[in-house]
């Protein structure tokens, strides 16, 4: 099973009911009637953590199987930290355009300078795929103020927890 998303289900799954994905799931869904949507398997960087089938494959920076305004959520685990700081912002507004007004964004996922320490103090391997140094709460707030702002409603947020991680949910507002 996917151990960051098992970490935070307690506290998230409640925001993930009705129609939604989960991107990156990893073999763990937030919740089983999520649609599972990761890279097609030649492409991951890690093995699947869980037995959930996969019901997409494909690039999380374009949900075009989606209408705009359809879901009631979308789920991202330890997924955005591996895309690059400039795409966060068009990577966000994807996200939110596919959610209906009402609906949320739901986040998790690493503090990176938090999570670098807890590497080195673990011995635990820093994860490569992470291309964002300053990646945590802060960064994602700054750049929802920035290229956002207007369109969400912050509903839940944790700066730490699970040793290095943050929870952020966002509610829609209106259309995008």
């Amino acid at each position: 099973m996917n151990l960051e998303t098992s970490k935070a289900r307690e506290r998230l799954a409640k925001y993930c009911v009705g129609n939604g994905i989960d991107l990156g799931y990893g073999g763990d869904p937030i919740t089983p009637h999520a649609i599972a949507m990761d890279q097609p398997f030649e492409f991951r960087l890690t093995k699947s953590e869980g037995d959930h089938p996969q019901n997409l494959s494909g690039d999380a920076r374009n949900l075009y199987w989606f209408n705009d305004d359809v879901l009631d959520f979308v789920y991202s685990s330890h997924l955005l930290e591996d895309f690059k700081a400039e795409e966060t912002p068009i990577i966000l507004k994807e996200w939110l355009r596919v959610v209906k007004p009402g609906g949320y964004l739901v986040l998790y996922g690493p503090d990176e300078v938090v999570y670098a320490e807890h590497c080195r103090r673990t011995g635990q391997n820093h994860n490569e795929a992470h291309s964002v140094p300053d990646f945590g709460l802060e960064f994602l707030k700054n750049v929802l103020s920035e290229h956002l702002n207007g369109m969400y409603q912050v509903v839940h947020e944790v700066k730490l927890i699970d040793d290095y991680c943050f929870d952020l949910v966002l509610r829609k507002k209106g259309g995008i």
